[in-house]
């Protein structure tokens, strides 16, 4: 049964992909699903942009929600039908292709999803359903230093065996012949593990060798006997040092189903009598955790803490979280310690500074001032024992749980073999839910790349690309973020862009990352931790302190960092910096930070790795874009001619468009310059094409027909030198129509107009009565023919007349089937009687841009020449 439901169509467009993003994170987020947004987000995005952009179609969205799922249809126009052949699997495409993944996610992410066709329409739907609101090494003692190891006489003769420091036997019982057949000088002197049998169970890398050297162990292995079979023992092992201060490991043996012998009893509170049989089939976990158990995975870890420190009666108690190596430890969850402080710090479990001793063990630290650093987590916060315990599911470490108190010697075995009963009880449904978060969190990962991407891609500006980097990643990612550029291999970083989630610490966080030097820009990628701007704000909130006081600044404090201590505040958590590395080169790096004492959880900083790759690619796009568009409006301009020179009593307007975006100069040129006193030379031409190669074109005729009127040749001989000259550039040449024309301005006010018009649009002639007609006479275009015979035309413009040349892209202006042609022009023309030439050619161009609504893709150029007469009216 249908519950609610909401759609949305969305036009052909690129923009409406993001638009049926949001659309569909808003329903849903109303809703109350948050569960499945990140994947409903994604399929949707690749869904829609097979229609908008592929297809080329309008999407139709619809949002179904029952009782236990949600239903998302994507229709389009676009009925194509394609049916796989019976008992044939449907080849729905490759992974790497731009298009055609949405059927492929849809099999992926969920749970069911279908194809469905009309005559009219295809519409492709999934289903997401909506989710439901579900025994290790028993004790074991840490590595301890020798001159702290509990005393003993030579012998203990309550032992069955006793071994030295280097692992062999010196001591073998009665007791020990009886269980194994071997007399005491078959044995002695002889290593351990020739007769153990040592269990390795899987994820425990600790084998017999290891156990010997801890303070204590208790667990199950065999001895082979002297009939070759194995028996198992259960065995508890003491690290002890005789009169001489040389340690050994005294273990006492008994048949494996003697272990009770050995083992401590738990001493637990005596159960109630009267609930003693409803308990018998109560859930151990609920038990321990509560019921309701919380449905989340941080409530789950804090109730544990919570429940594990009562339970031992402890001050404090923390959990910790394996990474998926096994390597380190994050913690996730605590009590009675600043949580806010070590949250997702991470500590390393085996080898270097500052491991988490025993984390595959349970372990019990009577006084942590004698072995500092055993547990990091527990460094400087005054608390003296500890007891630590594995969580383990199917023997792989999962993480540990602690219970810690001020006082020393409050924890023994026993209370270690409690603690490892509720932490195995537990384990199983910590394990599920990091699992469930780290699902949710890597879908929500996909969701936010989609995005980030999306908008990467949609800008070529080396500055907006910056600020989406920054924006991107604050506050989703980090608290605050900094952007350095790299222009080439022989500069310094340069902080280039600062963002923080509190815009009123924007510029004191500039303040203070500008006096402190950039970090190295090191290739190898990941995030590295950063300790300079952690360092700066401490020095400048001591020194802000210190003037509070009225005690001046300390001589160990530099100057000069302008900051508050709130600004400090928020730099003085975790710093990691990211390279951007685009082709194999260091273009900048991304710093992310956080507030005071926080940490960065590994899983953010896998995908702010993931981000910066993607944003290194679009920063260095934009800068390539941006060099090429300078570059090339740089040559562009070079080709326009300078200033126009005033004309005495003529006024001269021009008006110049280069179709493509980027471009200065096209196929379209112009020009007007003297040629000697009194004379001036103006020209007006179109190159076949557009772009640089029609520019280069332009600039070798404007430059050769100033060169060559200069030299005093006519208007004929100064075209059919250039056509000569176009010719020879061979593969390069374009065709060219040119007017070209030289202008006499007379002392009566008129003005003498010699005129060759090669091929192109004729001159318009604006007589003060309203009249137009064309000024000169057709002839061959240059770039075609090598004989040319070109003739010069010699015209009078009397004052108050008006003179345009225009290029085709004025003429040729489209709308549709209807253009604007020639006789559109003079028409527009008759309308400008007793105009400025500025004026007259604003409202040609004015007409041309209205006739039309799309942009122009031919160049246009407009030379409007006016002789006003001996008084200006």
């Amino acid at each position: 049964m249908i519950t609610a439901r909401a759609a949305a169509t969305f036009e052909p467009v690129g923009r409406s992909v993001a638009t049926a993003r949001s659309f569909v994170r808003d329903t849903l987020q109303g809703w109350g699903h948050a569960d499945i947004i990140d994947d409903a987000v994604v399929l949707t995005s690749e869904l829609v942009t097979n229609a908008v952009v592929h297809a080329g179609t309008s999407a139709e969205v619809l949002c179904l929600r029952s009782e236990d799922h949600v239903r998302i249809e994507v229709s389009d126009r676009y009925p194509e039908r394609e049916i796989p052949l019976q008992a044939s699997a449907m080849n729905m495409g490759s992974p790497d292709r731009e298009g055609g993944r949405g059927l492929q996610l849809c099999a992926a992410l969920a749970g069911r999803w279908g194809v469905d066709y009309s005559a009219t329409h295809k519409r492709v739907w999934f289903q997401l359903d909506l989710p439901e609101r579900s025994v290790g090494t028993r004790a074991a003692g840490p590595n301890l230093p020798t001159d702290l190891l509990p005393l003993a006489d030579e012998r203990v003769r309550v032992a069955v065996v006793q071994i030295d420091r280097v692992g062999a036997i010196t001591g073998w019982n009665e007791d020990a012949e009886e269980l194994f057949g071997y007399a005491a000088e078959q044995v002695t002197g002889k290593p351990l593990t020739d007769f153990a049998a040592w269990p390795h169970t899987p994820g425990t890398s600790t084998g017999i060798v290891d156990a010997l050297q801890l303070s204590r162990w208790e667990g199950s292995y065999g001895i082979r006997t002297a009939n070759g079979r194995v028996t198992p023992v259960y065995a508890s092992h003491l690290r002890v040092r005789d009169t001489d201060g040389d340690p050994s490991t005294v273990c006492l043996l008994v048949r494996d189903h003697e272990r009770a012998v050995l083992q401590t009893p738990l001493r637990l509170p005596s159960p109630d009598p009267a609930s003693h049989s409803e308990s018998q089939g109560s859930d151990p976990f609920e038990v321990f955790i509560g019921s309701p158990a919380p449905d989340d995975l941080d409530g789950l870890l804090q109730r544990t803490v919570e429940r594990a420190r009562d339970m031992l009666d402890g001050d404090s108690a923390f959990l910790l979280l394996a990474t998926d190596d096994e390597t380190e430890l994050e913690v996730r969850a605590s009590t009675g310690l600043p949580s806010a402080r070590q949250r997702f710090a991470r500590v390393p479990v085996e080898v270097g500074p500052n491991r988490y001793g025993s984390a595959r063990m349970p372990a019990v630290h009577e006084d942590l001032t004698q072995v500092p650093g055993a547990v990091p987590l527990l460094n400087g916060t005054g608390m003296r024992s500890v007891v630590t315990v594995p969580l383990k599911v199917e023997g792989r470490l999962t993480g540990s749980l602690g219970v810690a108190a001020e006082a020393p010697d409050r924890y023994s075995n026993e209370e270690a073999l409690r603690l490892q009963f509720a932490a195995d009880r537990i384990a199983l449904a910590v394990e599920s839910a990091r699992l469930g978060e780290l699902e949710k969190l890597r879908r929500g990962s996909l969701s936010f790349l989609v995005e980030a991407s999306d908008l990467l891609a949609g800008t070529l500006d080396r500055d907006q690309t910056l600020a989406l980097m920054a924006q991107m990643t604050v506050p989703t990612l980090a608290t605050w973020c900094a952007v350095y550029t790299i222009a080439d291999q022989a500069s310094e970083p340069y902080l280039s862009y600062v963002l923080h989630e509190d815009e009123e610490r924007i510029d004191g966080l500039k303040a203070l990352l500008s006096k402190i030097a950039p970090p190295d820009p090191v290739p190898t990628p990941g995030a590295r931790v950063w300790a300079a701007p952690a360092e700066a704000a401490h020095q400048a909130a001591l020194r802000t302190s210190m003037r509070s006081l009225g005690l001046g600044e300390p001589a160990s404090v530099s100057s000069g960092i302008g900051t508050t201590l709130q600004t400090a505040s928020a730099v003085g958590g975790e710093t990691v910096v990211l390279p951007l590395v685009a082709r194999n080169r260091v273009i900048g790096m991304l710093t992310l930070g956080k507030p005071t004492d926080e940490h960065f959880r590994q899983e953010i900083l896998e995908l702010a790795e993931d981000l910066s790759r993607r944003a290194a690619l679009a920063l260095d796009n934009a800068r390539l874009y941006s060099e090429r568009m300078a570059i090339s409006q740089s040559l562009q301009r070079s080709l326009l001619p300078p200033e126009l020179p005033d004309v005495p009593g003529v006024e001269v307007e021009v008006i110049y468009r280069a179709a493509g975006e980027g471009n200065e100069v096209g196929g379209d040129f112009y020009d007007l310059f003297p040629i000697r006193d009194g004379a001036y030379g103006f020209a007006i031409g179109d190159v076949c094409g557009t772009g640089p190669e029609a520019a280069a074109v332009t600039g070798l005729a404007r430059h050769a027909l100033r060169l060559l009127a200069r030299e005093g040749f006519g208007g004929p001989a100064v075209l059919e030198r250039l056509n000569a000259a176009i010719l020879d550039e061979g593969a390069r040449s374009r065709f060219l129509t040119l007017l070209y024309g030289e202008l006499w301005p007379q002392e009566d006010g008129s003005a003498i107009v010699k005129m060759v018009c090669a091929g192109h649009p004729l001159p318009l002639r604006l007589r003060q009565d309203g009249t137009v007609e064309p000024y000169a006479e057709p002839q061959p275009l240059l770039g075609v023919m090598d004989d040319l015979e070109l003739y010069e035309q010699t015209l009078t413009l009397d004052p108050g007349d008006v003179l345009l040349c225009v290029t085709d892209g004025i003429t040729e202006r489209r709308e549709g089937s209807r253009m604007l042609g020639d006789d559109g022009l003079a028409d527009v023309l008759s309308t400008c009687t007793g105009l400025t030439a500025g004026a007259v050619a604003a409202r040609i161009m004015r007409a041309v841009e209205r006739f039309a609504a799309d942009a122009p893709s031919d160049d246009m150029a407009i030379l409007a020449m006016r002789v006003p007469g001996l008084h200006h009216d």
